[in-house]
């Protein structure tokens, strides 16, 4: 995929997990995803050229690694979009 930050891979990373997170692993609830994760994450996009405001997250939007990769894409077509 030509995503710009993979997001699994990511989240392996900064919350020190053995394997990549399934698609639908239960992040917030799991505890997995903390509050400094998600702005480690933030920081990490803003440094690919993609801000993401945390006041236009959505709780939902961090559920799972799939619905964060959704809210990533998402964000990097409105920043990269060909006007």
């Amino acid at each position: 995929s030509n995503a710009v930050l993979n997001v699994k891979e990511f989240i392996k990373d900064v919350c020190d997990l053995d394997e990549l997170p399934e698609d639908d692993l239960e992040l917030i609830e799991s505890e997995i995803l903390d509050s400094l994760a998600v702005i480690e994450l933030l920081s990490a996009l803003e440094d690919e050229g993609i801000v993401i405001h945390l006041t236009q997250i959505d709780r939902r939007m961090l559920k799972t690694p799939a619905s964060l990769q959704k809210l990533i894409d998402e964000a990097a077509e409105k920043t990269f979009a060909v006007k």
